[in-house]
């Protein structure tokens, strides 16, 4: 039996680390492919960026795919 494994899933299921120039100071900010925010290491301020297009948004089975904890904390992102 073939398991199916969801690619819209993966950036979620499996984060990767990513760097974004905080626009305050220019300083590279770490940041993973699960977060919309992060903190500057130099200047504190708390960096944003947009997810990108999910599973989240359409997908019944989203929520047992990615595991309640994880799923709550992004889809409750999503709607503020």
């Amino acid at each position: 039996m073939t398991i199916f494994k969801c690619p819209g899933s993966a950036p979620i299921k499996n984060p990767q680390p990513d760097e974004i120039i905080c626009p305050t100071c220019g300083e590279e900010t770490e940041i993973w492919s699960d977060e919309e925010e992060a903190v500057c290491p130099s200047c504190g301020r708390t960096v944003y960026r947009e997810l990108g297009p999910s599973c989240l948004k359409w997908c019944a089975s989203a929520r047992e795919c990615l595991g309640p904890a994880k799923y709550d904390r992004l889809k409750g992102r999503r709607n503020q």
